[in-house]
Formats: structure tokens, sequence, C-alpha cells
């Protein structure tokens, strides 16, 4: 998620304790959308609305697959984002590029993502993620 030059980041309670983007998996019978704002809420505290989508990730591993989209989203509220850890993450706040690239972050994603919104890199509809059998 962004505001503006600035990206949503989480201080994981995991993962030794680096910072990274809402993300994690997808529970069984949810859509990669409620999973998404799911997430957003339990890691960053806050509600938001999803607007786009950046890619769609698929990879084979150990003999299985594993899927990721990554989501564009504006905050529902003018609230700050979680500031008081739990089980889900330590804190979450706003970073721009500079900040980022001080942050001891699990790896190079959240960089990659803030340098592709700078560059003004392409930004999909939420139209192109459909189930099979979706009209269209």
């Amino acid at each position: 998620m962004r505001q503006g030059d600035r990206l949503l980041v989480v201080h994981e309670a995991k993962h030794g304790q680096s910072w990274w983007l809402p993300a994690g998996a997808v529970e069984p019978g949810e859509t990669f959308e409620a999973a998404a704002l799911r997430e957003t809420l339990e890691e960053a505290g806050l509600r938001v609305r999803l607007d786009g989508l950046v890619r769609i990730e698929r990879s084979v591993v150990d003999g299985g697959a594993r899927e990721r989209v990554i989501f564009t989203a504006t905050p529902l509220e003018a609230s700050p984002p979680k500031s008081v850890a739990d089980e889900h993450s330590l804190e979450a706040r706003w970073c721009t590029l500079e900040e980022l690239e001080r942050l001891p972050l699990r790896g190079a994603e959240p960089l990659e993502l803030a340098r592709y919104f700078a560059r003004g890199g392409p930004i999909f509809p939420l139209s192109v993620l459909m189930r099979e059998g979706d009209a269209l």
C-alpha cells in the first residue's frame, strides 16, 4: 500500500524482526482480495480499499505452487498505522524510499516497489484478477 511517495511497511514479529510489506497466506475459502484486506488490518492496523494490481506471481516450490498477488490500496481512515505490538507485528509505518533504505528489510522487494512507483510503473485494474468461470 502506498500513500503519495510513502510505502506502508510492517516491523515483523517473526523472520528476524525485520521490516516487510503487509502480507500473508490466503486462508481456505478466502480470496486474494479478502486476504490482502485481512492481513493489512492485522499487521498494520489499517482498513483499506484495494484499488489496483502491481503484479501476479506464480512459482513452483517443493512439488507444489506458490501464488502471490501484489495490490495497491488506499486507507479508509486517516488514522496512523499500528504502534502497539501484538502476535501479527511489532508496528507499522509509512516510509519514503530514503527511509526504506535505512531499515533492516527482510528482502529487497519493498525498495523495488518504492522505485517502481517512483518511476511511474503501471498499476493494473482489479478486474485483471478473475476467478475461473467469471464473466468478462
